[in-house]
């Protein structure tokens, strides 16, 4: 199964996601993927949760070639929402959800990623928005949670990436590590928040969420209403049509991570 749920140690529920090759979900499992975590924040056996992936990279967002493939609007509104879906469930998971990320983090990667509670990542993890490439917006919303607010507008505006290493200095990853040792170090940090209360872990999920600045969900709604927009306009799908085609944008610019992701399925 491509989106699995083991629980080899008390209180830990590690969720893994697997989509070869470059892990762009289509619609359908990014609404799979939400079920799968707020079930397991449901289960009071369980402490904390695991996210992470197989393969080349942790997330390359939505799978732009079955959008293309699809007649009419069902695949893009179906990634939309399944994608606020899934970001909602990681945001109210209801114990923390610590992400171990590998590789690649792009385009709905960043909304899963950015709502986590903890974030661990290997030395080769790179943290990027492709969506003005895409002819789309969104999860800007999640990016200003990784960093600063013009570092975020240069590399929502440019479509760079940056670095784990970048990250950890602006405190919002918590360790770098080899991908050899990526999962040990999620599962030493869920081993702490396991071996605590875990009605009070609980308690402090939901206190700290409700003493949150930014309401995530309707933030990432509004963005989205922009993106609906530049789809009846007719945009979206000049850009979407030249990156299936050729891997570039309509402009003619290649994306690094169109190479290697970025719906690259």
């Amino acid at each position: 199964m491509p989106i699995t749920i083991t629980r080899d140690e008390p209180g830990i529920a590690v969720v893994t996601m697997d989509f070869p090759p470059v892990n762009a979900l289509p619609s359908a499992a990014w609404f799979e993927l939400a079920d799968t975590i707020t079930a397991a924040g449901k289960d009071l056996t369980t402490s904390v949760v695991i996210l992470r992936a197989e393969g080349r990279g942790f997330n390359a967002g939505v799978d732009i070639k079955e959008m293309q493939a699809t007649e009419g609007f069902d695949a893009l509104i179906g990634a939309n929402q399944g994608c606020a879906a899934a970001f909602s469930a990681v945001y109210d998971c209801a114990v923390p959800v610590v992400v171990a990320v590998n590789g690649f983090c792009v385009g709905g990667g960043i909304g899963l990623v950015g709502n986590a509670d903890v974030i661990v990542a290997s030395d080769d993890a790179v943290f990027g928005l492709p969506e003005v490439d895409r002819g789309a917006l969104g999860a800007a919303t999640h990016l200003a949670r990784l960093v600063p607010q013009h570092l975020m507008r240069t590399l929502y505006y440019t479509a760079q990436n940056a670095t784990a290493q970048q990250l950890h200095h602006f405190g919002s990853v918590y360790r770098v590590v080899s991908r050899a040792d990526l999962l040990d170090t999620a599962l030493e940090v869920a081993r702490n928040i396991a071996a605590k209360d875990t009605r009070v872990i609980r308690a402090a999920k939901a206190a700290i969420n409700n003493i949150d600045p930014v309401d995530v969900k309707t933030s990432y709604l509004l963005e989205q209403r922009y993106t609906y927009e530049l789809n009846l306009a007719g945009v979206a799908d000049e850009h979407r049509d030249a990156f299936v085609k050729t891997g570039k944008t309509a402009t003619g610019s290649t994306s690094e991570r169109g190479q290697s992701a970025g719906g690259d399925k």
